[in-house]
């Protein structure tokens, strides 16, 4: 399915380009995001289909159905974690350490793969997964994940299912690129999408959370009703090794050695979070063990959630 093929392309433009390489299944699937998930077979995609919907409710007025509750996969999150805030690692295991054992089902893996979204279970309950993903561009968020995150959110709220979020985020990723595709713009999509979902919302801070991803993805800022982080996590504007490098520059310029001792500093008054808590943007501080039976104790008492608008509106203005 093209809106122009490949010799329309040609006559108006010059480029040569094949059927697959303009609008095959990869390029839908990895690089214009059109496509949800590419398979090898019909029989497949059929069999991917009857998956999807074992998570969905039959109509947006139900609840989505329950499955026979699992265990977690065999993983201890606390030996997936680096130590080191810059080692990258793949959340896929985070994610296995948390749902239902087997239960994630990813869509559009192939597209932003910055940021893992997909359908799972927790205790047989069905839920939205929204994941930073540190392998890949150290989970930072750009045009693309921003549009696939938005997206999923809001399918999640159209059809009664909990967000879960995990958070290990450096902020949105800077640069020329970014800046001219409408980061701000399309930054500004996952803030509606959570802001407007009405469902269950949870979120876990692992390691870092920086700048405007921090109240994007899923903050208590905008209506987040449980956030929790692990006792070495840093929530902050920057990360301490550039918020000193701008706030004492000036200090480092006469004296270049104190930066190890400022970067401490900071990290231990600011980034803490502790700190965070304190001014209630976190609910509590827990230990990776803790991370699945908080968030199923609060999707728990958060089952039963309602959220009316008052007055009432025809729809809201999304930045689209």
């Amino acid at each position: 399915m093209f809106i122009t093929g490949p010799r329309v392309v040609r006559e108006i433009t010059g480029e040569e380009i094949s059927f697959e390489g303009l609008g095959g299944a990869d390029v839908h699937s990895t690089i214009s995001g059109v496509a949800t998930v590419a398979l090898e077979s019909e029989a497949e995609c059929f069999a991917a289909v009857r998956r999807l919907l074992s998570y969905l409710p039959s109509n947006n007025l139900g609840d989505p159905p329950t499955a026979e509750p699992l265990p977690p996969g065999d993983v201890r999150i606390e030996d997936v974690l680096p130590d080191d805030l810059r080692r990258g690692y793949d959340i896929h295991l985070i994610i296995d350490g948390i749902v239902d054992s087997g239960s994630l089902f990813e869509l559009q893996p192939g597209f932003a793969p910055n940021v893992v979204v997909g359908f799972a279970r927790m205790e047989g309950r069905s839920v939205g997964i929204v994941a930073s993903q540190p392998n890949v561009m150290a989970g930072a968020m750009t045009v693309d994940s921003s549009d696939k995150v938005a997206r999923f959110v809001r399918f999640c709220d159209a059809f009664n299912i909990p967000v879960v979020t995990l958070q290990d985020v450096p902020g949105y990723l800077p640069g020329v690129d970014q800046e001219h595709g409408g980061i701000i713009r399309h930054g500004a999509k996952v803030l509606y999408a959570y802001a407007e979902a009405t469902v269950p919302k949870v979120t876990a801070i692992l390691r870092k959370s920086y700048g405007g991803a921090f109240i994007a993805l899923g903050s208590k800022h905008i209506g987040a009703d449980a956030v929790f982080a692990l006792p070495n996590a840093e929530i902050a504007v920057l990360g301490p090794e550039a918020a000193v490098d701008i706030i004492f520059r000036r200090d480092l310029q006469e004296d270049p050695e104190r930066r190890e001792d400022l970067i401490a500093q900071y990290r231990d008054q600011f980034a803490t979070p502790y700190q965070a808590a304190r001014y209630g943007y976190i609910d509590d501080v827990i230990e990776a063990s803790e991370i699945r039976p908080r968030i199923i104790n609060a999707l728990t008492l958060l089952s039963n959630k309602r959220v009316r608008h008052h007055p009432p509106k025809r729809h809201g203005n999304m930045p689209v």
